[in-house]
């Protein structure tokens, strides 16, 4: 069966290239409609949800610098609209599965490092997606630098 729409989750690294590659790929291959999105996940989770300080006026910077990469992946890569990106605060989990849900996507594509030990094939936010998610995810195997 074909994919018709297809979601793929970005991190705005040049390591996101080979994502958008791949996505690109099926998706011309398919004949699909391409999305995109970006999840800048709020500061108060990197520091576990309990913070003395207000953190919103770096929480609105970081995600400025997001949108201005975004912008800068858009032009790079003119077949992705930017009616189909999305930049959203969350947990990328959570946001890429209600996206994907809301979207109609059939396919959520997303970057992959190899990793050792318990995080064997899949970087954690890649694994956090394949749990739970209600359509096939491709997890694209990521180039590691030494």
């Amino acid at each position: 069966m074909p994919y018709n729409h297809i979601l793929v989750a970005v991190d705005l690294t040049e390591e996101c290239d080979p994502v958008i590659h791949r996505a690109r790929e099926l998706s011309a291959s398919n004949n699909a409609k391409l999305s995109l999105v970006h999840i800048v996940e709020p500061m108060a989770m990197a520091f576990g949800g309990d913070v003395p300080m207000d953190l919103s006026q770096l929480q609105q910077q970081q995600f400025d610098q997001a949108k201005e990469r975004l912008e800068r992946l858009i032009n790079k890569y003119p077949e992705i609209s930017k009616d189909t990106c999305h930049l959203t605060y969350g947990q990328p989990r959570q946001e890429i599965h209600h996206l994907a849900k809301e979207q109609h996507c059939d396919l959520i594509v997303v970057g992959s490092h190899g990793r050792h030990g318990l995080a064997l094939l899949l970087g954690s936010t890649a694994n956090d997606v394949l749990h739970g998610a209600s359509c096939d995810v491709l997890a694209v195997r990521l180039q590691t630098k030494n």
